[in-house]
């Protein structure tokens, strides 16, 4: 794999992590995250794996839509991806930044930081 193919195929994740349909799909959550994730979410709180996992389902795909904007990708090291974009929901602007790691011949979600944009916290 290309490391153009590498970052596409770790941006279109993110882009799936976003959608409502996956997120009320936990299965489809759980294919997208490394066992070893973690998140520092935009209101300051830290999740891993499991914690995240219990918010998905039906509800997960309720609420205002995420809407992505500027999404890019960069390889950082072989293997590691760094995905980095803003998100806008319900008037609230994030910047985000996720990085991607290929274990066992997947690329998995292994860390996201949210990071409030001022005037929207």
């Amino acid at each position: 794999m290309t490391d153009e193919e590498a970052i596409r195929t770790a941006v279109d994740g993110e882009l799936r992590l976003l959608d409502p349909a996956v997120r009320a799909r936990p299965d489809q959550v759980a294919a997208l995250l490394d066992p070893e994730f973690t998140e520092v979410g935009a209101s300051g709180r830290t999740w891993d794996r499991e914690s995240i996992m219990t918010l998905m389902g039906p509800a997960a795909g309720q609420g205002p839509r995420t809407v992505p904007h500027e999404v890019a990708g960069r390889v950082v090291a072989p293997g590691v991806i760094l995905v980095s974009y803003r998100t806008e929901s319900g008037g609230f602007r994030a910047r985000r930044s996720s990085i991607w790691r290929l274990r066992e011949g997947r690329w998995l979600l292994y860390y996201h930081q949210g990071t409030p944009e001022p005037g929207t916290a």
